[in-house]
């Protein structure tokens, strides 16, 4: 599958955001948007360009879709099932991404960033419910198990991001055991429950156009 392979730190000042797209490396004083928060380019620190509606729509889709590592094709089809949900859509949609495999595990702590957790489920070191999945986009559902595989328990990757891991900051709808390497959803999380600050319903203005 195709996967963009350029220095994740240009999307960051491409975007005007910190996506944090590099884990622990992106709170950190090494972080490269800290040093040049403007887009990349010869021009981009002399760059001012008065953004269109349709602009700042194309804009904030983008931001979104590299937030949560998503090809084009991957992002409006999780758009379009959410569509398709009752309720609010720019909900959906955020909820949606929110409980892919590989973000659950990136918001348990079990790997520094989403690029690694999606990397750790293709290569088949993470049990659901006890059952090998190896689909970064898998939907996890409240009451399912997350867990690092037995053979696996031993990889570096997993003891550093636990001792990352800070008690007082996990998510209300997560639940981690750091001992056993497990977690588990506990419910659908709610939008004030999501830590972002996009906004979504300009990506259902595109999309609705």
């Amino acid at each position: 599958m195709a996967r963009y392979k350029d220095a994740v730190c240009k999307l960051c000042r491409r975007e005007g955001d910190k996506l944090f797209l590099k884990g622990e490396r992106c709170t950190s004083a090494k972080c490269a948007f800290e040093k040049k928060s403007y887009p990349p380019g010869q021009h981009g620190k002399s760059r001012r360009i008065k953004i269109s509606d349709y602009g700042m729509q194309l804009r904030e889709k983008q931001k979104i879709k590299r937030y949560y590592g998503l090809l084009e094709s991957q992002f409006r089809g999780a758009f379009d099932k959410a569509n398709r949900k009752k309720g609010i859509t720019s909900e959906n949609m955020l909820r949606i991404l929110e409980c892919r495999l590989d973000n659950v595990i990136y918001r348990l702590g079990l790997a520094p960033a989403r690029a690694t957790a999606r990397q750790l489920v293709r290569h088949r070191h993470i049990l659901v419910n006890d059952q090998l999945v190896d689909i970064p986009s898998y939907q996890v559902k409240p009451g399912d198990v997350i867990q690092v595989r037995e053979k696996s328990r031993k990889m570096d990757v997993f003891h550093e991001s636990m001792k990352r891991v800070k008690e007082d900051k996990q998510l209300p709808w997560l639940r981690l055991d750091k001992a056993n390497l497990k977690g588990e959803l506990l419910e659908l999380p709610g939008r004030a429950d999501i830590p972002v600050t996009f906004n979504e319903n300009l990506v259902v203005e595109l999309y609705s156009k």
